[in-house]
């Protein structure tokens, strides 16, 4: 495993990425797939949280097989109170199969909004509901440790 931040966040550490830094980033995790294969024995999965992990499905939409599968944790499906501005652009592309996992208080998107948006892909996908979560993944509502039903979702889903 390989955890990695963005060239942005290298760059600043804290706030939104800004809006000319999309390509310098997927192509930081372009090469960060590309140092973790040299050295896999196994399948290389890529994923992300939030702006992580819409340029994860921008990148793998170019690059089908960059990876075997995409862990996609509160994806932002538009900006917050602005349904209309969809970020799914590049979802008839993505052939590599994808676990969303949502909050079902999320800002960026809804359960609703989500389920329609993944009929887009082509790929298989499942949508994982985290009841109560907001874009943080946070519930009060979820029971157990959510970390190890991720975990479960993402082998159940690749298995």
């Amino acid at each position: 495993m390989l955890r990695c931040d963005l060239p942005f966040r290298q760059q600043r550490p804290h706030g939104p990425p800004s809006p000319g830094s999309a390509a310098t980033d997927r192509e930081g995790l372009r090469r960060a797939v590309e140092l973790l294969r040299a050295q896999a024995t196994r399948h290389v999965y890529l994923g992300g949280h939030s702006y992580g992990g819409r340029q994860a499905t921008m990148l793998l939409a170019e690059n089908k097989e960059l990876a075997r599968g995409l862990l996609l944790l509160s994806y932002p499906l538009h900006p917050p109170r602005k349904p209309a501005e969809l970020r799914t652009k590049h979802f008839p592309q993505l052939a590599t199969p994808a676990l969303f996992v949502h909050g079902s208080r999320d800002p960026f998107g809804s359960i609703a909004e989500m389920e329609c948006a993944l009929k887009l892909i082509p790929a298989r996908v499942k949508l994982m509901e985290i009841a109560g979560a907001g874009h943080d993944l946070a519930s009060s509502k979820a029971a157990g440790p959510l970390t190890a039903d991720i975990v479960q979702a993402f082998n159940d889903f690749f298995d």
